[in-house]
């Protein structure tokens, strides 16, 4: 007990390696992680993917820009007004295109998109059990029938039927009324823009039935299920429940219904008329869209104004897409934004 109480109070004197660590607040040395290989691989490859998706869009934009650059040089902006399309005396205008494709996309969205939601909505709310995988699948292999079989179905089988049994009686009873009579009147022959308009129709509402049951399907059961236990109806549970959980995912499905329906080329060919003027602005009337003048005239163009006026439509394609998905992009951030002030 002497020795102990006479022995000199010194501290204590820790390693080396600890005096390191309570220089560095008690941490560790900070270490270079290093990337296994495989995560670079992987994340050198997602980024030469993403860069080159880049590039090849600007390559489609900048050739197609050089291709119509005879065609902008010559008309500018009034090409898409100037409705001549005289490959003969080399005059040239793309609202004719432009309308059928526009209309006839049109058409085919508002038959198409309430459709598939009912679709949609049966497959996931009502059909029983027996049922939904058989008529899913049959709705699926709707999308795989080639455009070219809907076409000469359309031309052979949906455009007389079109003519007999809705044209000439809608002609009989609305004739000598300004507008509708001028909006259904024409040649009884089945072709024309509202045909073309049906038969998209029928080739988008698989794509847009089948992703729509898709996003439906990803809602939780247990929101739904409160739902009801509310005592809330079928149609309130998908307007008030499903469709604001999912509401992304359906503006992609109409957004790539849109995006078939505005880029479909063999199937509108048949069915359209091909016709290069606008006499009026009648449903049944024959027109022309620019994926089918592009598909009948191409291959046969000269090398000038004219094949640089059939590019100048491709161009003018490409950016009423832009426009359709920058303003789905807007109307999707419009609806969160109202959701976030709601809440």
């Amino acid at each position: 007990m002497l020795v102990a109480a006479t022995l000199p109070a010194t501290p204590y004197q820790p390693e080396k390696k600890g005096l390191s660590m309570a220089s560095s607040g008690g941490k560790p040395p900070a270490r270079k992680r290093r990337m296994p290989w495989g995560d670079r691989a992987f994340s050198i490859a997602a980024h030469g993917a993403a860069g080159l998706t880049l590039a090849l869009l600007v390559g489609i934009i900048l050739s197609l820009l050089v291709g119509a650059w005879p065609a902008i040089r010559e008309y500018g902006l009034s090409f898409l007004w100037r409705t001549e399309w005289d490959p003969v005396n080399d005059r040239y205008g793309g609202l004719v295109m432009i309308y059928g494709t526009l209309a006839t996309s049109f058409i085919a969205l508002l038959i198409a998109v309430p459709v598939s939601f009912g679709i949609a909505l049966f497959l996931t709310e009502l059909s029983p059990n027996w049922l939904r995988r058989p008529l899913g699948v049959a709705i699926e292999l709707l999308a795989a029938v080639p455009s070219i079989v809907y076409g000469m179905w359309g031309l052979l089988v949906f455009g007389p039927i079109l003519a007999e049994y809705v044209q000439q009686p809608l002609q009989a009873a609305f004739k000598g009324v300004p507008l509708l009579g001028t909006l259904v009147s024409g040649p009884p022959v089945g072709i024309g823009i509202l045909s073309a308009g049906i038969i998209l129709a029928i080739m988008v509402i698989p794509f847009i039935a089948s992703v729509t049951r898709d996003v439906f399907q990803t809602t939780p059961a247990m929101l739904k299920e409160s739902a009801y236990g509310l005592g809330s109806t079928t149609w309130e549970v998908v307007w008030r429940v499903v469709l604001p959980y999912t509401k992304t995912g359906v503006v992609g499905a109409v957004m790539l219904g849109l995006g078939r329906a505005l880029g479909e080329t063999m199937a509108v060919t048949f069915v359209i008329g091909n016709f290069n003027q606008l006499n009026s602005l009648s449903v049944f009337e024959a027109a022309n869209s620019i994926t089918s003048a592009l598909a009948n005239e191409f291959a046969e163009a000269n090398p000038g104004l004219h094949q640089a006026s059939l590019i100048y439509l491709g161009l003018i394609l490409f950016f009423i897409t832009f426009v359709v998905l920058a303003l789905s992009k807007w109307l999707l951030s419009r609806l969160q934004r109202n959701e976030g002030k709601r809440t």
